[in-house]
Order: C-alpha cells, then sequence, then structure tokens
C-alpha cells in the first residue's frame, strides 16, 4: 500500500505525540548529553527548524539523536522519529524537486524517499560526516537520481524487445505450441505472475486494464510485468 507524503508526515506527527514518545524520549536525553536540556520532543524540533541558534549546536543536536538511532536502546525508534521530523524541510524540497525531475513515479516517491531516509541515518558513519542534515539530503537526492537512470537504461535497452517473442522464444516449440503447455512453462520460470503476463502478452489487454483485474496498484503491476519478462528473457537465452 502505497502512502501519500502528507499521510507519511501525520503518522510520524501523531507517533511523536504518544507518551510512549515521551517516555522513550526521556530514555535518550538522559543518555546523550546534547539532548538533555529539552524536556519534551516538540522542543527539539523547535530549535532544530527554527532561525535562531548555532549550526554547531543544532548540528550536534542531529549527531546526538543519529547515535540514539543507530543504538539497540529503548529509544531507537523514537530518535529515528525525531530525525526524519527534523529532517522533513529538506525531505519536503527534495521531495518536489524530484516530481519535477520525474525521479520515479509520484506514487512511489514518497514511500522511497523515506526509506531512503531511515537507511541513511541508521547507516550514517559519523566519523566521516561533518554536517549530517546537508549530508543526508545530498545523498538521498544523489541516490534517487542515480536509481532513475539505472532504470532509464535498463528501460531502453529492451525497449525493442517484444513481450509476444519473449513468450514464444523461450520454448523450442515455436509459436505452434499450445497456449495450455505454454502457460505451464511460463508458470513454471515466473511463477504466480505468470496470469499476469498472459494477459498482456498474449490476451492483448493493457497493464492498467489487468491492474485492475487483479486488484494490485499500476505501480505494482509495471513493477511485476518487468521482472517476469526479465526471467523469460534470461531463460530465452539460455535456451538460444
Amino acid at each position: 500500500m502505497s502512502f501519500t507524503w502528507h499521510e507519511i508526515f501525520e503518522h510520524l506527527m501523531q507517533s511523536s505525540s504518544t507518551l510512549g514518545f515521551q517516555r522513550d524520549f526521556d530514555v535518550i536525553r538522559r543518555d546523550h548529553g546534547y539532548l538533555s536540556g529539552f524536556r519534551e520532543p516538540a522542543a527539539v524540533l523547535d530549535t532544530l527548524h527554527g532561525g535562531v541558534g548555532e549550526h554547531d549546536a543544532k548540528n550536534s543536536i542531529l549527531t546526538s539523536l543519529v547515535m540514539a538511532a543507530q543504538s539497540e536502546g529503548a529509544g531507537t525508534n523514537c530518535a529515528l522519529t525525531l530525525m526524519l521530523l527534523a529532517l522533513w524541510p529538506g525531505l519536503d524540497a527534495a521531495m518536489r524537486r524530484s516530481k519535477r525531475r520525474r525521479l520515479g513515479h509520484a506514487d512511489e516517491l514518497p514511500s522511497e524517499i523515506l526509506a531512503r531516509a531511515t537507511e541513511a541515518t541508521r547507516c550514517l558513519d559519523l566519523s566521516r560526516v561533518n554536517w549530517i542534515a546537508a549530508t543526508i539530503l545530498r545523498n538521498i537526492e544523489r541516490d534517487l537520481m542515480r536509481a532513475h537512470q539505472r532504470e532509464a537504461d535498463r528501460q531502453r535497452q529492451h525497449a525493442d524487445i517484444d513481450p509476444d517473442e519473449v513468450l514464444v522464444g523461450v520454448f523450442a516449440g515455436g509459436p505452434e505450441i499450445g497456449l495450455g503447455r505454454l502457460f505451464d512453462e511460463v508458470t513454471h520460470i515466473v511463477g504466480v505472475d505468470a496470469k499476469l503476463v498472459f494477459r498482456v502478452a498474449v490476451d492483448g489487454f493493457s497493464q492498467a486494464e489487468v491492474a485492475v483485474e487483479l486488484g494490485l496498484s499500476n505501480a505494482a503491476t509495471r513493477k511485476r510485468y518487468q521482472r517476469a519478462t526479465r526471467r523469460l528473457r534470461d531463460a530465452m537465452q539460455k535456451n538460444a
């Protein structure tokens, strides 16, 4: 299930306002000196988002949040949520730029940016970073552009392959092979996505039409169809 950018933000805000979150915050602020002066999570965000304050001090707060998020203590999820909310203005700007550049599909971008921000926080090497927020935000946009370029290159590479040729060419029996056996062979290679492939490549339906029939999102249908035809191409090359 895909979530909108606004829904993700609302979920993070609601999570940060619970009593359990406050208890976890009390744990991490006791363990990290730069957080000890804040009585509640909102005060941390107010300081980080405010225009007043030393950049070094804000960076030290972010460093403490990253350390807590990377720990195995009780407050790790609390620290990660605070980190995401602290970065939200920058993440929001990255989201808008990515949509303008059409980096990926609009309905997938929110979850992808959230996942990349989470991974960047969990895996950040603090010994090699000076400015936490700038590094994380820059890396997210860089990785999004690289992923988009890889996908565009892959699409161009396979754009001239007819899905009908993919289906028929996999098998030694050629075009005369019966549809029953063809479906069995495709199922053997791609599993449950055989019906999806057949509906598009054999029956002539669009991926959008098959998405409705199978109860899938357009994005999920597209990914599954691409993955299935990729497996069929590999099988065709092995049998060549």
